[in-house]
């Protein structure tokens, strides 16, 4: 009985681990050269865009929010930053890029979390509100047309490699660990937490909890403004049509990863773990030339499967 019971806790707690070796070890099987190192390291760089945004919505869905601008502040943020760069940008102008956009980033997101904090808009209402607003201003800031982003001092971001592994997995990795930190160690991951577990506790507890929502949002906004900074670099340009449904493989990741919806649960490693199994799912339909429509009902029913799995886990609890 007991040992039934282990076996339970065991799936539960590393469920999803297992689920992407896995995953791997099937598209593997199928696909030539899927397990070779430069398939992984491409595995990881395209994880790690969109890996970015789904560490900053962990942080808004544990305080029961949702951000579904994401992908739109992609793609604002990546016209901006090709417009500062341009063509024959040097190092400074790079650097201003990343900091510019991540403010555009982090002004979008303390939008939204005003909006909430003060304005009492659910947050799917006001995130979806931003969606719309961001990738219009995208379009007419850009003219609707791409801009040329080629700048050897930006593009080295994504070119570079440290360690055989590439330069936009290492900021991924940073801005994991970070966030990590962040999350679990300080006195505002905690809020994070107990503002997600019970809103009302935590205003009696003297938690400031609109400043934390729109420092959240922020955050998240902030992190989305980073990633189109990354995919700029990657592309050499930036694109008003960039980010399309990003926020939803963002938020699969989140939700895979094992971050409640309710609120109050979640961590930012398995979040990265969600969206490796996103990535690896991505990269396997494509080689096996799997109709994109097709790919994205796989998405919905594997958000619909990990909501599942959340709510058994919740009445399991209870």
């Amino acid at each position: 009985m007991d040992r039934s019971i282990n076996v339970k806790e065991f799936a539960f707690k590393y469920g999803m681990m297992i689920i992407l070796v896995l995953l791997f070890i099937f598209f593997s099987m199928l696909i030539p050269k899927f397990a070779s190192i430069r398939s992984i390291f491409s595995i990881l760089e395209q994880v790690s865009m969109f890996g970015v945004i789904s560490i900053g919505v962990t942080f808004v869905i544990i305080t029961q929010g949702i951000d579904l601008s994401s992908g739109s502040v992609v793609a604002l943020t990546s016209v901006v930053c090709a417009s500062i760069v341009g063509g024959e940008g040097g190092a400074g102008s790079a650097i201003f890029a990343f900091f510019a956009v991540m403010s555009v980033g982090a002004l979008c997101g303390l939008i939204n979390g005003s909006f909430t904090a003060f304005g009492g808009i659910p947050p799917f209402i006001a995130t979806l509100g931003m969606m719309t607003v961001a990738r219009g201003a995208a379009s007419l800031y850009s003219g609707g047309r791409p801009i040329d982003a080629s700048s050897d001092a930006f593009t080295a971001v994504a070119d570079f490699n440290l360690l055989a592994i590439p330069g936009l997995v290492w900021i991924y990795i940073i801005v994991g660990i970070i966030s990590t930190i962040l999350l679990s160690k300080t006195k505002y991951g905690r809020h994070v937490y107990a503002i997600g577990g019970n809103r009302n506790a935590s205003k009696i507890c003297g938690i400031n909890v609109k400043r934390t929502l729109i420092v959240t949002y922020g955050f998240a906004g902030a992190l989305a403004g980073l990633a189109g900074a990354m995919l700029t670099s990657r592309t050499y340009a930036g694109n008003p049509a960039y980010g399309t449904m990003w926020e939803l493989d963002a938020i699969a990741a989140t939700v895979i990863g094992g971050t409640s919806l309710s609120g109050g649960k979640g961590s930012v490693v398995m979040c990265m773990v969600g969206a490796l199994i996103i990535g690896v799912i991505n990269k396997g339909l494509n080689g096996l030339d799997v109709n994109p429509y097709w790919q994205q009902i796989v998405k919905g029913g594997i958000i619909i499967g990990a909501v599942l799995l959340d709510t058994l886990k919740s009445r399991r609890s209870t």
